[in-house]
């Protein structure tokens, strides 16, 4: 069976539909795009595409959050200590420690994170 959802995700109910997960975010130069496709009280999905040399800062949050690399390759640090994670590969990032996302390369990840 072939997938051909040619459509554009903007602009549609992303509801019961099949949809590649890397193409419904955007690469930008010297930019972070991001997309949030779940937003409720318990918790977030968000997908991101960040250009090299982009990244996030050092910060906490008062939950576990999941980083799932879709394409490309990042160096996530965790209370010092960096970890370089590529396409395919995920990571916990645990609440509460304080942790950065730097693009050592371009890539695009899914943010999973379950508020408690």
């Amino acid at each position: 069976m072939q997938h051909e959802d040619r459509v554009d995700p903007e602009r549609q109910d992303l509801k019961g539909r099949a949809l590649k997960m890397a193409d419904m975010v955007a690469y930008q130069q010297g930019a972070v795009v991001s997309r949030t496709v779940i937003d409720r009280k318990v918790g977030t999905v968000t997908l991101f595409a960040f250009d090299k040399g982009q990244g996030l800062s050092e910060h906490t949050a008062p939950y576990d959050a999941l980083v799932c690399i879709l394409d490309g390759e990042a160096r996530v640090t965790i209370s010092g200590k960096a970890v370089k994670i590529k396409t395919g590969e995920m990571i916990v990032m645990p609440a509460n420690e304080p942790h950065a996302l730097d693009a050592t390369a371009a890539f695009k990840m899914m943010l999973v994170m379950i508020r408690s």
